[in-house]
């Protein structure tokens, strides 16, 4: 079973000089010379991308697409019809995003955020504006402190609204962004809190000491890199906290903690200083 719009191991049935067939369990799938893999012989299994191509046949690609069917992304339009418009999606053929799909009127070089879908009827990868329909917390498959996929749909007066796992909805707070994000915009984080009626808070980052183990060495190579000394301490400003080490203060603090208890570092009056 082969999936449009996503990557597939598929096998090389066989060579022509204009490139090698794989197996779809018909036919063949062709994946053009200028993608084939330097070495690549009968019975090797290459990982490829598949669309259709500008004639409308299936077709093979090594190129690495900006997203794959399910995905909710952020895509530039390239050129604009009465029919639809056209997304660049990193491969030969642009993604196709009717007319019918469209919240507003696209225009090209603009971007915008949809969801990559197999229309049930030409069975092509096609794109569409109209991603809330695809996204519901009835059912979570999610949990506290869970590590997520988000993407930014929406400013609003509280925070930023996300996609969370190109499935679900919630809620990233101003008081937990510490840098400047806008729509489309994609992350890693983690479940904060599920309220009533399933609506969800999100950090970005990691959750707990597995996001502080992954910058305890970040702060020891800065402090390595400066002399052993940095002027930040848990009274500096989040916001230059965030500016240089890229982390929020939160992190920052339990960072340091964590490397003063272990005597990497100690703490003087004015920053922090390697031990």
């Amino acid at each position: 079973m082969i999936n449009i719009g996503e990557y597939n191991l598929l096998k090389v049935v066989r060579e022509v000089e204009f490139g090698v067939y794989l197996d779809d369990g018909n036919e063949g799938i062709l994946l053009p010379k200028r993608f084939v893999p330097p070495g690549t012989k009968i019975d090797d299994e290459l990982n490829v991308f598949l669309y259709h191509d500008g004639e409308d046949r299936l077709i093979a690609t090594t190129q690495k697409a900006k997203g794959k069917t399910g995905d909710i992304v952020l895509l530039k339009a390239v050129s604009v019809t009465p029919q639809g418009a056209f997304l660049d999606w990193g491969l030969m053929k642009d993604l196709f995003v009717p007319k019918s799909k469209q919240l507003i009127q696209m225009y090209p070089g603009e971007e915008y955020l949809v969801k990559i879908y197999v229309d049930e009827r030409t069975g092509r990868a096609a794109a569409t504006e109209k991603i809330d329909q695809f996204l519901s917390n009835d059912d979570l498959t999610v949990k506290e402190m869970d590590n997520v996929h988000l993407t930014v749909q929406r400013r609003t007066d509280i925070g930023y609204v996300v996609i969370i796992n190109h499935i679900h909805t919630g809620v990233l707070h101003f008081n937990e962004i510490y840098r400047d994000i806008k729509t489309g915009d994609s992350f890693q984080g983690f479940i904060k809190k599920i309220h009533p009626e399933n609506k969800i808070d999100v950090v970005a980052g990691k959750a707990g000491y597995d996001r502080v183990s992954d910058e305890l060495q970040k702060i020891l190579d800065l402090l390595q890199q400066n002399n052993g000394y940095l002027p930040y301490n848990d009274k500096s400003d989040p916001s230059e906290i965030y500016s240089f080490f890229g982390m929020s203060k939160k992190t920052f603090k339990m960072s340091t903690g964590s490397l003063y208890k272990q005597r990497r570092i100690i703490f003087t009056q004015t920053g922090i200083r390697l031990a």
